[in-house]
C-alpha cells in the first residue's frame, strides 16, 4: 500500500474518461434487474418453473446485493476503490455466462446471487470514485451525467430487453452484460487512479452484523409479499434484522475503527439528502411496477411496446437533469430538491387521473411530470450527500445511500403493491370471487378462458382505481419527503472538509 499523500489540487487530466467508465459499470447493474422483469413470462415457459420459483430469482440478486452494500463500501475505502470495482465487475460479468445458459431454476437463482454480490462492490465504487476524482466546481456536472445513466439504465431496461426478445431467447439479456463487464475492468486498469481511506484495521464484527441486518430486513420485507406480515418468515427475518441492525449501530458507537462512523448521521445534509432518497424510492418504486402492469393488461401492449411507452419518461428525466443543476449552482441544492420533489408530486398527482377509457396520451402528461422531478432532484440530492462526506469514507458513505435506496424501493413495493391489491379488491363487483381478486392478471386469465368481456372490463376498471389511489399515496408520501427537505437541509450546504489521510495513486498499475 502507498504512503498517504495529499489529494492533488489539479483535477485529474483523465477525470471524464474516468466518468464514461464509472458510468458504463453503472448502467450495466442498474439495467440488469430491470431487464429480467421484462424476461420472466419467456423463462417460465423455457425452465417450466413456477413464479414463486422465479420470485426467488429477482429475490436472490436484490437480497445479496442488499446485504452487502455496506460491507462493500467499507472494503473500498480501505482496501481500494478501483480494485473493487473490478472485483465487482469481474464477479457480476462471470456470474452472467452460467445465468445466461441455466438449465435449471436452481442454477439460476445461484448465479443471480453472484451477481447480486458483484453488483454491491460495483455501485458504491462508481459514487466515490467520482468524488475522489472531480472538484466541487465539477462535480455537480459529473454526478448529473451519473444520475441519467442511474435512470437510463433502470428506465431504457424494458425497452432494450423487448428488443432483445424479439430476436434471441430470455438468456440474451444477460449476456449483454459480458463485453461491458470486460470493456470496464479494461478501461478501470488504465484510466482510473487507485483511491483509498486511511489504513485501519478492518471492522469484521460490523461487516458480519450489517450483511445479516440488510439480508435478513430485505428477505422479510420480500417474505411480507408472499407470505404476510404475521407469517413466520417474515417474523423471524424481521426479528432477526432488528437484531442485525440494532448490535451494528451499538457496534459502531463502541468500535475503535468503526467501519460506518455515526457522526455522518449528525451532519444534516448527510441525513437530509438520505431521507429524501429513501421517501422518493418508498413513495414511487411500487407505482413503477403498477404502471406495467397498467400499459400491459389495460391498454394490452406487449412487452417491446411497454418498453417504448416509457421513453417520454427518459427523455423528460435526462432533459431535467440540467435544470437540476441549473437551480442547485444558482440557489443551492435545497431549492433544486424540493423542486423536483414537488415536480414528482405532480406527476403522481397527474396519474391519479388516468381512467381506463384515457388510453397513452393522457399517461404521458404524468410520465413527464415524473421523469421532470426525478431528474431534477437526483444531480443535488446525490452531489449534498457526498459534499457531506469526509473523502476518506467516500466509499461506505456511498454504499448509504444506494442500501437506504434499495430498502425504501423493497418497502415501496411491498407496500404500495399491498395498498393497490387492497384497493383493487375493494373496487371490484362483489359478485367476482376467487384467484380474480387476487390480481388484474388472475383476472384476465379467467376472464379469456370463460369468455367473459364484462369481467375484463370490471378488472381494468378496478385496477386503474387503485393505481390511482396508489398514486395519491405516493404524492403524498413525496411531498413529505418535500417538507422534509426544506426542514433539514440548509440553503448552501458547505463543500466536505478535507481528506487527512486520503491515498492517492496516480500511476497506472
Amino acid at each position: 500500500m502507498s504512503s498517504p499523500q495529499t489529494e492533488p489540487t489539479t483535477p485529474d487530466p483523465r477525470r471524464w474518461w474516468i466518468l464514461a467508465v464509472l458510468s458504463l459499470s453503472l448502467f450495466v447493474t442498474v439495467m440488469d434487474n430491470a431487464v429480467l422483469t421484462v424476461a420472466i413470462p419467456s423463462l417460465i415457459r423455457s425452465l417450466n418453473t413456477s413464479i414463486a420459483d422465479v420470485q426467488w430469482v429477482l429475490d436472490a440478486y436484490i437480497v445479496v446485493f442488499a446485504g452487502l452494500l455496506l460491507t462493500a463500501g467499507g472494503l473500498s475505502d480501505r482496501y481500494g476503490r478501483r480494485l473493487c470495482l473490478i472485483i465487482g465487475l469481474v464477479l457480476f460479468g462471470g456470474a452472467s455466462i452460467p445465468t445466461a445458459f441455466a438449465s435449471t431454476t436452481g442454477q439460476l437463482i445461484a448465479s443471480r446471487a453472484l451477481m447480486g454480490a458483484g453488483a454491491a462492490f460495483i455501485m458504491p465504487g462508481t459514487l466515490s470514485i467520482l468524488t475522489t476524482v472531480f472538484d466541487e466546481e465539477e462535480r455537480k456536472k459529473a454526478i448529473a451525467i451519473w444520475s441519467s445513466v442511474l435512470m437510463l439504465g433502470a428506465l431504457g431496461a424494458p425497452l432494450l430487453g423487448g428488443v432483445l426478445l424479439q430476436h434471441f431467447w430470455w438468456g440474451s439479456v444477460f449476456l449483454l452484460n459480458i463485453p461491458i463487464a470486460v470493456v470496464a475492468v479494461v478501461a478501470a486498469l488504465l484510466i482510473i487512479p487507485e483511491t483509498r481511506g486511511p489504513s485501519n484495521r478492518p471492522d469484521i464484527l460490523g461487516s458480519v452484523l450489517s450483511i445479516v441486518g440488510m439480508a435478513a430486513l430485505i428477505y422479510g420485507i420480500i417474505s411480507s409479499q408472499r407470505d404476510g406480515w404475521s407469517s413466520a418468515p417474515t417474523i423471524v427475518a424481521i426479528v432477526l434484522a432488528v437484531g442485525g441492525l440494532a448490535g451494528f449501530a451499538f457496534w459502531q458507537g463502541a468500535a475503535s475503527y468503526p467501519m460506518l462512523p455515526l457522526k455522518l448521521f449528525r451532519n444534516r445534509n448527510f441525513v437530509g439528502a438520505s431521507m429524501s432518497l429513501v421517501l422518493v424510492a418508498l413513495s414511487s418504486g411500487g407505482l413503477l411496477l403498477a404502471l406495467t402492469q397498467f400499459l400491459q393488461f389495460v391498454l394490452g401492449y406487449s412487452a417491446l411496446k411497454t418498453g417504448v411507452a416509457f421513453i417520454p419518461l427518459i427523455i423528460s428525466a435526462v432533459a431535467f437533469n440540467g435544470l437540476g443543476v441549473m437551480i442547485n449552482k444558482r440557489w443551492g441544492a435545497r431549492a433544486a430538491i424540493v423542486t423536483g420533489l414537488v415536480l414528482l408530486s405532480a406527476g403522481f398527482a397527474l396519474l391519479a387521473l388516468v381512467s381506463p377509457g384515457d388510453g397513452y396520451l393522457k399517461l404521458v402528461y404524468a410520465l413527464v411530470g415524473i421523469g421532470a422531478g426525478s431528474g431534477t432532484v437526483g444531480p443535488a440530492a446525490y452531489a449534498t450527500l457526498l459534499g457531506a462526506l469526509p473523502p476518506e469514507r467516500a466509499g461506505v458513505g456511498s454504499a448509504v445511500n444506494d442500501t437506504v435506496s434499495q430498502t425504501g424501493q423493497a418497502l415501496s413495493v411491498a407496500i404500495l403493491g399491498t395498498v393497490l391489491t387492497a384497493f383493487y379488491a375493494a373496487k371490484l363487483p362483489h359478485n367476482i370471487t376467487g384467484k380474480a381478486r387476487d390480481s388484474i392478471g388472475e383476472a384476465l386469465v379467467t376472464a379469456a378462458a370463460r369468455h367473459d368481456a364484462g369481467l375484463a372490463r370490471a378488472a381494468q376498471r378496478a385496477f386503474v382505481d387503485g393505481m390511482g389511489s396508489t398514486a395519491v399515496v405516493g404524492a403524498i408520501g413525496i411531498l413529505a419527503a418535500a417538507l422534509l427537505a426544506m426542514t433539514v437541509l440548509t440553503p448552501h450546504p458547505a463543500t466536505a472538509e478535507p481528506a487527512t489521510a486520503e491515498t492517492v495513486d496516480s500511476g497506472v498499475s
